[in-house]
């Protein structure tokens, strides 16, 4: 379909996708691509510096792609910290609304994620400071409502440089300060989790994709580092189930290998209970599900592992904040701003660098039904009225390297 391109735009085949880029962005190199959209690196002439920018795949094919992309377009332009990914650039090559049919996000590009160096032996200073990132960066969230319906998203993995991987799109969030915004990211897992050469950490991903979704097809759940509220939708469920996330995570950095590495979902649940403890009846009243409800009363009642045993090359302070994050009631758990607080971190806390969003994330057409071109009408706004944030970059650098 030929159509009006603004000036400055130039055309280019990248992977047998065809793409349109202002001239700003030069030498576009294929870096992965999947079910919602293809991203490739780029040099912005301006700067120098190298981006990464996600063409979306057919985003007004139907409205709830339509309410996807601009919700994903919300989310990035609402985030600014320096641990979580944000938006640098929004563009179309459409001259005028009419012809509107394909817009671009440029983002920060990183080296690599979390998931593709999780062999590596990690010291515990390195646990520290990366540990540290992820709660700074969630200490602000974002992520809805809390429903108890569980958003199914996952932060982009194409904002890194990850050669020939499979891309599925998802949302990111650094647990304070996207928790501030009034945003959960229950998706947390080692590939939505950005880093460089230098440790620097940017979450990737927030959930925009929703389990009710029925054209969402094709998503696969990492289930291992999923709350057991999410994967079960057995009781409420606030903020901590980032913090669940980064309790796993966490250990596997200590140990190299997977704390709760589920076949599926009742295998899951073993494998938590197996650590956590079976619950008595305090925890069993606050179950909502009565499946749930009498499946833990049918089991023998067993203590909660110790971790310093669980956990023999961590030091204590590890074991004890691993112990205050895995903890199966909501309500016990830590938050962000309570983990940030514990003695582990000290080495490496700055209280000022602790911030939390200015504002809350702005959902109010989350519950609306519109049709495409109204949603199209809405997401064409937003990239007129975009204009690039000073972007928070406040860190002490660490003068820690990855390898």
């Amino acid at each position: 379909m030929s159509f009006t391109r603004k000036r400055g735009f130039y055309k280019q085949d990248i992977n047998k996708t065809a793409w349109e880029l202002p001239k700003t962005y030069q030498t576009p190199t294929h870096v992965g691509s999947g079910a919602y959209g293809a991203v490739c690196s780029a040099t912005d002439k301006r700067t120098g510096e190298k981006v990464a920018i996600k063409k979306l795949s057919r985003p007004f094919q139907s409205e709830i792609f339509a309410k996807r992309a601009y919700r994903e377009l919300l989310l990035l332009k609402h985030m600014n910290h320096e641990n979580v990914i944000g938006l640098l650039d929004v563009f179309t090559p459409a001259s005028s609304l009419r012809n509107f049919h394909d817009f671009y996000l440029v983002m920060p590009f990183m080296q690599t994620d979390l998931q593709k160096i999780m062999g590596m032996e990690f010291s515990e200073d390195k646990v520290q400071y990366l540990v540290y990132q992820m709660l700074k960066g969630l200490k602000v969230g974002v992520g809805g409502r809390h429903s108890g319906q569980g958003l199914c998203g996952e932060v982009e993995q194409a904002v890194m440089g990850c050669g020939s991987c499979h891309l599925q799109f998802t949302f990111l969030s650094p647990f304070q300060y996207i928790h501030s915004a009034g945003v959960v990211h229950r998706d947390l897992k080692p590939g939505n989790l950005a880093v460089n050469e230098d440790c620097e950490l940017k979450i990737l991903d927030f959930g925009l994709a929703r389990h009710a979704d029925p054209e969402m097809t094709g998503y696969v759940v990492t289930r291992w580092y999923r709350a057991p509220e999410v994967i079960l939708s057995w009781m409420h469920y606030n903020q901590t189930v980032d913090i669940w996330s980064v309790g796993c995570i966490m250990a596997e950095m200590l140990t190299g290998k997977t704390l709760f590495k589920g076949k599926d979902y009742l295998d899951q649940l073993t494998q938590i209970l197996k650590v956590t403890g079976v619950p008595g009846a305090e925890f069993v009243q606050k179950l909502k599900d009565k499946a749930a409800k009498s499946y833990i009363q049918s089991l023998p009642r067993s203590p909660k592992k110790d971790f310093t045993q669980l956990f023999p090359r961590a030091s204590p302070q590890a074991a004890d904040l691993l112990d205050k994050m895995l903890e199966l009631d909501v309500d016990k758990r830590l938050t962000a701003a309570q983990a940030l607080a514990h003695p582990f971190f000290e080495p490496f806390r700055d209280p000022e660098e602790e911030t939390e969003a200015q504002q809350p994330f702005d959902d109010a057409l989350e519950h609306e039904k519109l049709t495409v071109d109204e949603w199209k009408q809405h997401i064409y706004k937003e990239i007129l009225n975009f204009s690039p944030i000073a972007r928070k970059d406040s860190r002490r650098r660490s003068g820690m390297k990855l390898q």
